[in-house]
């Protein structure tokens, strides 16, 4: 089974999951393209990182919006993984970062990672946050957990957005 990026579920509120994310390594690509092909140019590279550093695969693939206004599409790198021990990725576009220790509230989801499919479920996750007075703190983020040939009633999705807990 594939390692899953670590968290523990602090409160459950319908489908929806209010999680403690713990530190972890992100590999990250970013890729100034639109959301819909965005996922697929920046698994490519990140995809070449982890093979030529013999770096298992992890879940999910993340993909949220940039501050550049483009779309960044991450790896989650194996538990225990620091940033000093993680291989530099010379000439390419892929970097590293040190994700801290993070709240957020997730609401799981089958079918297409769709520009519709993810507007409804973000609205969703808002809605439900909003009615119990939680505040969002960041931008969302979509985790994928399946390939893409993974039929779509059988893949697990997710639409992810910070709190303040």
């Amino acid at each position: 089974m594939t390692e899953q990026q670590k968290y523990d579920v602090v409160e459950r509120i319908g489908r929806v999951e209010i999680r403690r994310y713990h530190p972890c390594v992100m590999a990250d690509v970013d890729v100034n393209a639109d959301y819909s092909t965005a996922g697929s140019i920046g698994f490519g590279p990140l995809v070449r990182y982890i093979s030529q550093n013999n770096i298992a695969m992890t879940a999910p693939v993340v993909q949220e919006p940039s501050a550049r206004g483009s779309w960044m599409v991450s790896f989650v790198m194996p538990d225990g993984m620091s940033l000093e021990s993680m291989p530099r990725p010379a000439g390419s576009s892929v970097s590293l970062r040190e994700s801290p220790e993070f709240m957020a509230a997730a609401l799981r989801f089958s079918g297409t990672t769709s520009t519709s499919n993810v507007t409804d479920k973000e609205k969703e996750l808002r809605a439900v946050l909003a009615e119990k007075g939680i505040a969002v703190t960041g931008t969302m983020r979509i985790a994928r957990f399946d390939p893409p040939w993974k039929p779509g009633f059988l893949r697990h999705n997710e639409v992810v957005l910070p709190i303040a807990r």
